[in-house]
């Protein structure tokens, strides 16, 4: 198995709240509260390590409430590499209907210095020439701008090592210039990003575009209806299972982090999407991060549906 260094800037505590449905403006009565230490990359992590790989798992964590994140590394067995930084990190509330609509209320983060910037730099390049890949994953904080993004990683091009990215908005238009090994936005963000129109066939021809400046695999999820994977020998197309959703949330990290197994171990294309498409299946149908049912899995992995793309 890999060693893989993940990178959540702005990781978070995810409150969910589950309730029937949600009525604005009135009292609403929960069925139940779950609280997860949380962030594109640490959601990854767990996924990976669920696979057998070996994590090690840095960014920016508020030295006011670790709890929560120390007790997932340790249980997690995740070596922690994360920089403190004075205040809470951020909570994100996640109102989860029985219809499987979530509506998220996401914070702020906290506010870097300089140099803790400066630390954290000095860490990655440290600990990532002796990693398999890095995943660059999720939104920046307070104190760290897209200019600085983008530094972190040339910083890691530099070194030679993969890097996967999965962000949105200025931070991904940013990361596009620096031609990442893999990326993975959804079909939204990589429109906006790219300043196209969000239908399929744009998405491809931005793909395409994206494959001939660097980037070697770019994978735009697009929620129920599935994800497209364009690599620099294929694409593919795959349609998940239809499950009963009870909350999206980390549903495209779970796709991320299998799409990544089945690349780290050489897997053929096929595997991999469905693979991974099975994965955000099972994902949308709990709460909290893993792979909680090796056999539903598989059983959600055979009703994938593949088809070949036009390259």
């Amino acid at each position: 198995m890999a060693r893989v260094l993940t990178v959540t800037l702005n990781p978070a505590l995810d409150l969910t709240v589950r309730l029937a449905s949600l009525r604005l403006g009135e009292v609403n009565r929960s069925e139940g509260l779950d609280v997860h230490a949380a962030g594109k990359g640490l959601n990854v992590a767990q996924v990976l390590a669920d696979h057998g790989h070996q994590l090690t798992v840095t960014g920016f964590l508020g030295e006011g409430n670790p709890q929560a994140f120390e007790h997932l590394f340790a249980a997690r067995g995740f070596a922690d590499e994360f920089v403190r930084v004075a205040g809470e990190t951020r909570s994100n509330i996640k109102l989860a209907e029985a219809e499987g609509q979530v509506t998220d209320i996401n914070g702020p983060g906290l506010a870097v210095s300089d140099a803790q910037r400066d630390d954290l730099l000095a860490r990655i390049e440290r600990l990532a020439p002796a990693h398999d890949l890095v995943v660059v994953a999720g939104s920046l904080p307070g104190g760290v701008d897209s200019a600085w993004f983008a530094e972190l990683l040339r910083r890691l091009k530099q070194l030679g090592v993969r890097v996967a990215l999965d962000t949105s908005g200025a931070a991904l238009r940013a990361g596009l210039e620096t031609a990442p090994w893999l990326v993975k936005p959804n079909e939204e963000e990589l429109a906006e990003a790219r300043g196209i129109s969000p239908d399929p066939e744009a998405l491809a021809g931005e793909a395409r575009r994206l494959q001939a400046e660097g980037i070697e695999h770019v994978v735009v999820s697009q929620g129920a209806q599935g994800v497209s994977w364009f690599s620099s020998r294929e694409a593919w197309h795959a349609n998940p299972p239809k499950v009963r959703v009870v909350s999206t949330v980390g549903a495209g990290d779970s796709l991320l982090a299998g799409m990544l197994h089945g690349l780290l171990e050489g897997w053929p294309a096929e595997r991999t999407l469905a693979h991974a498409a099975a994965i955000a299946a099972q994902a949308v149908g709990q709460v909290g991060f893993g792979i909680t049912d090796w056999a539903q899995l598989a059983e959600f992995e055979a009703s994938v549906r593949l088809q070949p793309l036009s390259q």
